[in-house]
């Protein structure tokens, strides 16, 4: 049982120091917080490709809160430990058009509407054979920042936000730097599974519920958020190891782009699935590193895809 909880209405779009506080908690209190998808709920299980065209960009990425935790103040860090997820057994993944790190090569809308086992969380199917491993976390955590005025939920910045570190999962404690009294924290965008530089723009969207704790270090001076792993963060998927691509050159945005493409299409080809819906599987299931980034003036960076979704 947790002290309070912020139920799915309590929720805003974008950032803003002057949003009033759903409760005030003592460090050390725990908080409940049920989140709505990133579409803000204009995306549902009946949803076709054609709504795509209808979002409402001014409510995606809603987030839960705040909350306000007593005697956090700048220039202090908030503590969260990410206590449990609760996943509700379906969600989304959407190639979104001018969205994502190969929009110009797909223009084109497209959806995939996920059912999965909230209880066991076996793997999700996608598609004939595909099976994507679950690992919720929350794509979207912060706190407010100091600047005045209403700033988007999109971009991550330094108080935290649309972060979308997959590692943040249940166990893990994640440290950000406070800027405003109170901290003012709210959380959604909530993943079932998500690979490492979600590149499509989207992971299995689902609303969850989220627990966490909340304590303070007094004086941290944090230039950035930081986070610890209860244990390790590869095993889940690496069973039958992974098939890699890379794009080498002096700019690393470019190197991605490359990476990518070119496991879309050896997947394309070797699965026969059309290029969109690799693209999709690849943003929840792959993983985009920088595996080389000292021998100029070129750098390497690498898709990593676990053979283990498809065989």
């Amino acid at each position: 049982m947790h002290a309070h909880t912020i139920h799915r209405a309590h929720h805003h779009y974008g950032w803003d120091n002057k949003f009033a506080p759903r409760v005030r908690i003592a460090p050390g209190e725990s908080v409940e917080f049920e989140t709505v998808d990133a579409s803000g709920g204009q995306l549902t299980k009946d949803s076709v490709a054609a709504d795509l065209g209808d979002l409402d960009f001014g409510r995606v990425n809603p987030v839960t809160g705040p909350v306000y935790i007593d005697g956090a103040e700048p220039g202090d860090a908030v503590k969260i430990t990410l206590l449990s997820f609760a996943p509700s057994g379906w969600g989304w993944t959407a190639n979104i058009p001018g969205f994502g790190l190969l929009a110009d090569q797909f223009p084109d809308p497209a959806l995939h509407l996920w059912r999965y086992d909230a209880a066991q969380m076996t793997p999700a199917l996608y598609g004939p054979g595909g099976r994507v491993p679950l690992r919720p976390f929350a794509g979207t955590i912060g706190l407010a920042p100091a600047e005045p005025g209403l700033h988007s939920v999109v971009p991550p910045r330094r108080v935290g936000g649309n972060l979308d570190i997959r590692d943040l999962t249940a166990g893990s404690e994640l440290f950000l730097p406070v800027e405003v009294a109170g901290g003012l924290f709210s959380v959604g965008d909530t993943h079932a599974a998500q690979g490492d530089g979600e590149v499509c723009g989207t992971a299995i969207e689902s609303p969850m519920t989220v627990a966490a704790r909340f304590d303070l270090v007094k004086g941290a001076n944090l230039p950035f958020p930081r986070f610890t792993t209860p244990g390790p963060v590869t095993r889940h998927i690496d069973a039958k190891g992974y098939d890699a691509t890379t794009g080498i050159g002096p700019d690393l945005f470019a190197g991605a782009r490359a990476a990518v493409s070119g496991m879309i299409e050896l997947l394309s080809r070797r699965h026969g699935m059309a290029p969109v819906e690799a693209y999709m599987l690849c943003s929840v299931a792959g993983d985009l590193r920088i595996s080389e980034i000292v021998d100029q003036p070129n750098w390497v960076v690498s898709f990593y895809f676990p053979r283990q979704v498809l065989e």
